[in-house]
This record gives C-alpha cells, sequence and structure tokens, in this order.
C-alpha cells in the first residue's frame, strides 16, 4: 500500500489493531455530529480523523456515521438493542477524553477483553482436542488412526502380533530382554517325562 495522502499511518494494520474502544455487544448505530469550523468542535475533528477508523476496525457490526455542520455543538449518539438510545455531549473535548469518555459509557472493561481473548486464542488453536475443544479425540483429525475402541486396528499395528510373528518376544528400550536357550523336542520330552 503507497503511503500517500494525509497521515497515510491511519490506513496501517498496525494502527488500526491499536484502538482502545471495544464496543459493548448492544450497540448498532453510533453516529457523531460536528462542525468543520470553530475551536468548540476541534477535539471531535481530532477524532474523527485519528480514531474513527480505529472504532470501525475494532467493531465492524457497528454501523458508524457521521454528520457535520448541523448543530451548533458536537455530540455522540449511539443506538442500542431495544431501541435505547444513548447521548454524549463532547462539546469543548478533546481527543483523548472523548476516547476516554466513549470507552467508560459504551466501551468494555479490560477485564472482558482479556477473558475475549482468551477465549478467542483457545477456540481458534487446532491442536487442542478433549471435551472443551471442538474435537474430544485426536482421532478425529484428518489422516489420524481411528480410536481402537470404535475400529480394530489391524494386527500388523499391534506390537503383540509383530513381536510373535519375528518368533521371539522382544523388549522395548529399557527393559531387561531374556534370552531362552533353543530347547529340541528330545529334551523337551525328556523334560516333560521326568515331571
Amino acid at each position: 500500500m503507497p503511503m500517500i495522502g494525509k497521515f497515510p499511518l491511519r490506513r496501517t494494520l498496525r494502527y488500526l489493531k491499536e484502538g482502545k474502544v471495544h464496543f459493548k455487544e448492544r450497540v448498532r448505530v453510533f453516529t457523531i455530529t460536528y462542525n468543520t469550523f470553530g475551536e468548540k468542535c476541534q477535539g471531535a475533528r481530532d477524532f474523527v480523523f485519528y480514531n474513527l477508523q480505529q472504532l470501525q476496525y475494532n467493531n465492524p457490526k457497528v454501523q458508524m456515521q457521521t454528520l457535520t455542520n448541523l448543530t451548533p455543538s458536537p455530540y455522540i449518539q449511539c443506538f442500542l438493542d431495544g431501541c435505547e438510545e444513548v447521548l454524549i455531549d463532547i462539546d469543548n473535548f478533546s481527543q483523548s477524553e472523548i476516547v476516554e469518555r466513549l470507552n467508560k459509557v459504551l466501551g468494555k472493561s479490560e477485564l472482558i477483553l482479556a477473558a475475549e481473548e482468551f477465549a478467542r486464542r483457545q477456540l481458534v488453536n487446532p491442536a487442542h482436542f478433549g471435551r472443551r475443544f471442538g474435537r474430544k479425540c485426536i482421532c478425529q483429525v484428518d489422516g489420524q488412526v481411528t480410536c481402537p475402541g470404535e475400529v480394530a486396528l489391524p494386527k500388523e499395528m499391534r506390537g503383540k502380533y509383530r513381536d510373535m510373528k519375528a518368533g521371539c518376544l522382544k523388549a522395548g528400550k529399557g527393559r531387561i530382554q531374556i534370552g531362552l536357550p533353543d530347547v529340541d523336542d528330545e529334551q523337551d520330552a525328556a523334560l516333560q517325562t521326568s515331571v
């Protein structure tokens, strides 16, 4: 993306993610009314110029609208679920004061944001499986061997069958291997008669 225009850093992903205001789920429409002239509206103009894109990025399900030169004093109007309406006066407020007030009145708390981020990370990771996640067992992942409780494993994949086929029981790593001497049929018969 070319860095052309007035303050092009506003359009970078890093800048958009740094927005501090995350609206509650009840907020549906956000409207800011301000004038393009005058000292009373300078904070509102700066808010629209620097922070409105961040607000749109962090709240994609909220409809944003700016109205200019309609009233002598700037204000923010939000429409919530259930036909509720919230009016916030921003006359003679600076850009940072508007952000703080919005976050206090309609924003989610830091604790809620941290809990949502933790839950999102837990659900997104495809390596997790168990009762709390999308997959209950690793066998539900494509390319994995099915559970032996549901479908019996082929005999070639069972260790006991493989070792018996080789002719002797083999011990795994770290175990003591006992070597049994080969016994002839005559010696075997002699041992059985003596007992």
